[in-house]
């Protein structure tokens, strides 16, 4: 989403007139999504529409289902007749415009260097969005049995698609491939399952994949409700017709988003405040206050089986909104269909910069190369080269991966590397990281996280999900009393730590209910503090996250949850920093420490709670995570 773009699907904001890239201290302009399929062209401008109007004949049609339903399909065929040509097929919910047979996109395909090197383009408005027919459902479910035409999903429909195209374009090879990031990204992951056998090559970038456990709705059950009220508020309300229309952002009023949402209330007050009835999604969501039969419905993973496609999934270390799904689907693949041909890049990216920029920088962070163009000149197209136009082979690695810290690219043969060993870092007495627990005098630190007065997720308190805000400097929290930081010794040599990051809290809280979270942060010998992973847990939900069990007060509780991978070395003289904190506004909804269904409960239910975090050796609270020793590389 960046709700400003739930799913970044195609240009996001920036690329639209008068938009700016993120940096330091810049946001996005509050608009959502129109199609990342148009991200700027390198070599041209990104208004400059003139190349593909001369070199591509456009073709707009409705292309039937089984089940009777039209969806609309612009088809981009190049002009050259040294064909035949692959097709390179895009399913948004974010609009295939522009509409018209005269009308072209500023750019087209995953990257610059495609349209150049001759596809036939399609996008296509998935079922019940923009100028298709149907009924849309948000992560459309996908059905594992299928007992006549009626039953449909995002698989069928991606057949179907690739079937009338063979039998009806002209010029085609025979062979189709998928790509999309986002939102697209979930229908290319939908897509390849139970494929069509000319469907050969599929990219899912920053695909969702479960919106309850870990993309841009919930982590660990906890609720992200700056991007899930944005995007609501953009993509899913009702426009004209069936299209609910991403056209135009949520107006705040104000670049406050803490005092925006403290001024909300409850999350109930949402849909009398604003949505009133106009996004389903929004009421959806607020009916299923754990992850029941509605959320697992919606979680794609479990389907990735028998894939048969080759599949590169991509993903960006700083990317807010959906690195969770990026990891799960490799992983899933990985794990559930074995023989598929399966990669994953994972760069230093925040979400679909790698199809927006050239990757020099996100936030206060600067890497020193374009490291987009290195993904799109040695990566996604010879990808796309060898499966839809060359014989199908391609010597590849396992896993690009950019290590921060040192700022360069590295290649595994399995991700995360096998040669990483296990080791764990320890809170410690007087606000200290330690290499293991040891006996203090207090055994843990406490403070009082206030819902009224909640601690915010950047300085500038914003309103939306920063798509830079991994890559601002964390300072601004650490004097808050609702804040505790731990600080380790200055390293005397440097440590890489690849892979996913796990705290164990043993925590206790006044309440019945809670929000735990944990920052990993590197701390540069100038004073700046580097995010390199964040995350949450909502206490009753430790358990089960479809039964949730509240906690008893005073009572020593033990927490356990995994944030997503990071590749990252603490050089020699920075220093390793815990925070741990009660909340994370309005990143994160406000708990009110009070077990409840959070998305029906009353202002009242809002209460102070001291919380606490343990350290003595029998409650030994620590981050887990992988080190790599850095080998010699010529």
């Amino acid at each position: 989403m960046t709700m400003r773009c739930l799913a970044l699907s195609l240009v996001v904001c920036a690329t639209m007139a008068g938009a700016q890239t993120p940096s330091s201290g810049a946001t996005l302009l509050r608009r959502a999504d129109v199609s990342l399929q148009v991200q700027p062209t390198r070599g041209r401008t990104a208004q400059d529409t003139s190349y593909l109007a001369t070199h591509y004949s456009k073709r707009e049609v409705m292309i039937p289902m089984r089940d009777g339903v039209k969806l609309f399909t612009a088809v981009y065929s190049p002009k050259d007749r040294t064909g035949p040509f692959p097709f390179l097929i895009a399913r948004t919910p974010y609009s295939a415009a522009p509409y018209g047979e005269n009308a072209f996109p500023r750019s087209i395909g995953p990257g610059a260097a495609f349209a150049e090197s001759g596809y036939i383009f399609v996008q296509q408005d998935v079922r019940g969005r923009y100028r298709s027919e149907g009924r849309f459902e948000h992560m459309t479910p996908h059905r594992r049995i299928k007992k006549g035409p009626r039953e449909v999903d995002e698989s069928t429909d991606t057949y179907d698609t690739i079937a009338w195209l063979l039998a009806n374009v002209n010029g085609n090879n025979g062979r189709a491939g998928m790509w999309g990031i986002s939102y697209p990204g979930f229908f290319a992951a939908a897509g390849m399952i139970d494929a069509h056998p000319a469907l050969k090559a599929v990219s899912p970038q920053a695909p969702q994949a479960d919106w309850f456990m870990g993309d841009d709705t919930h982590h660990n059950g906890a609720f992200f409700l700056a991007s899930t009220f944005n995007f609501m508020g953009a993509c899913g309300r009702r426009g004209e017709g069936t299209a609910m229309s991403c056209s135009r952002g949520f107006d705040f009023g104000t670049t406050d988003g803490v005092k925006f949402f403290l001024d909300l209330g409850p999350l109930g007050n949402a849909e009398k405040k604003w949505f009133k009835g106009t996004s389903s999604g929004w009421s959806d969501m607020m009916k299923h206050g754990s992850y029941d039969s509605f959320w697992q419905a919606r979680n794609i993973l479990p389907h990735l089986t028998s894939i048969k496609p080759a599949v590169l999934t991509v993903g960006g270390l700083y990317d807010a909104n959906n690195f969770y799904g990026a990891l799960k689907v490799f992983d899933a693949i990985e794990r559930q269909s074995p023989t598929t041909d399966n990669a994953i890049v994972i760069g230093p990216w925040w979400h679909g910069q790698w199809a927006r920029d050239s990757g020099v920088f996100v936030g206060d962070l600067k890497f020193g190369e374009r490291t987009a163009d290195t993904y799109q000149r040695d990566i996604v197209l010879p990808f796309f080269e060898a499966h839809l136009k060359g014989n199908g082979q391609w010597v590849h690695p396992k896993a690009w991966v950019y290590e921060t810290g040192r700022n360069r690219w590295r290649t595994f043969a399995q991700w995360p590397p096998k040669e990483a060993n296990s080791q764990s870092i320890y809170l410690g007495a007087g606000n200290t990281l330690v290499a293991q627990a040891r006996a203090s005098t207090s055994g843990y630190d406490e403070w009082v996280t206030d819902p009224a007065k909640p601690a915010p997720f950047v300085a500038s308190g914003g309103a939306d999900m920063e798509p830079d805000y991994m890559a601002r400097d964390q300072r601004f929290g650490a004097s808050r009393p609702d804040v505790e930081l731990y600080r380790g010794e200055a390293l005397t040599q440097d440590l890489t730590i690849a892979g996913p990051v796990s705290p164990t809290l043993f925590v206790a809280t006044t309440g019945t209910d809670g929000d735990w979270v944990v920052k990993l942060i590197d701390e540069h010998p100038d004073g700046f503090q580097e995010l390199v992973r964040g995350d949450v847990m909502r206490a009753k939900f430790r358990k089960s996250f479809t039964t949730p069990t509240p906690l008893v007060p005073g009572e020593v509780t033990q927490l356990d949850f995994t944030m997503p991978d990071v590749f990252h070395t603490f050089k020699r003289g920075h220093r390793m920093i815990v925070q741990v904190q009660g909340s994370w506004f309005p990143l994160v909804d406000r708990n009110p420490q009070v077990f409840t269904d959070i998305y029906k409960a009353k202002a009242s239910a809002f209460k102070k709670a001291t919380q606490r975090v343990y350290h003595s050796p029998a409650h030994a609270s620590r981050l887990t995570f992988r080190v790599l020793q850095d080998p010699v590389i010529p």
